[in-house]
């Protein structure tokens, strides 16, 4: 795997427009694309075909939470897109990952990634829905259950990461959104996550992935942050 396919683009945005804008500016540096509920609802399956057929591979991050029969068909629908990765919630069970990795059986480049813990929820609000489990303790058994349910790797914050590399073994794939620049990080900057880090730390932990959003694509020079993310990582 490059590195330059370890670095997730995440195209967060509103717009097909600026979506594409930021595919462009980055060219044939950006190898990999984020696309989630919210551009896919707006752009429609037809821009990840493009994106696709130019080579890119792309994480169908629709965190798929359904009955069985529900998720193997959006799991067979990404497939035949062409997506290199989709999400679906572990919490949904072992049935239900088990469907999705049935159903991607048939697509030889699409990998199920299972989603352990939203990254931006803390101790305090697992135990509001009623789970007595820390989140270090909700990942590890989750992402425990997505393994032995056959998925091929799971999606969890950068803290994470070593915790899960050593729990997992060496070839689950481990995913990682909730990145920050060492800049960022240094200046406390906001973001959504509650558990950030930056990206050569959670690559050093045991990340296969990170998806990079705001911090890049919203840099007054995107092909720059990539390309020293590559250096770095490289």
């Amino acid at each position: 795997m490059t590195t330059a396919r370890r670095i997730i683009v995440a195209l967060d945005f509103d717009t097909v427009d600026d979506a594409e804008a930021i595919v462009d500016r980055l060219g044939d540096a950006g190898q990999s694309y984020k696309v989630g509920l919210e551009l896919l609802t707006v752009a429609g399956p037809a821009f990840v075909a493009r994106l696709v057929g130019g080579g890119k591979d792309v994480f169908l991050d629709l965190k798929l939470f359904e009955i069985p029969t529900s998720v193997a068909g959006a799991v067979r629908a990404a497939g035949r897109l062409g997506a290199t990765m989709v999400t679906v919630h572990a919490m949904g069970g072992s049935t239900v990952m088990e469907a999705a990795v049935r159903a991607a059986a048939d697509f030889p480049k699409l990998h199920v990634i299972a989603l352990t813990v939203v990254t931006s929820l803390t101790d305090a609000d697992l135990a509001a829905i009623g789970l007595s489990a820390t989140i270090e303790e909700q990942v590890t058994r989750l992402a425990r259950l997505a393994q032995h349910s056959g998925c091929h790797g799971v999606v969890a914050s950068p803290q994470d990461a070593a915790l899960l590399r050593a729990e997992l073994g060496p070839d689950m794939l481990i995913v990682t959104p909730g990145v920050m620049l060492q800049a960022e990080m240094s200046t406390g900057a906001a973001t959504e996550h509650a558990r950030p880090a930056p990206p050569a730390a959670a690559i050093r932990a045991g990340a296969t992935h990170i998806v990079i959003g705001r911090s890049l694509t919203r840099a007054p020079d995107p092909a720059a942050v990539l390309a020293h993310l590559g250096d770095e990582l490289g």
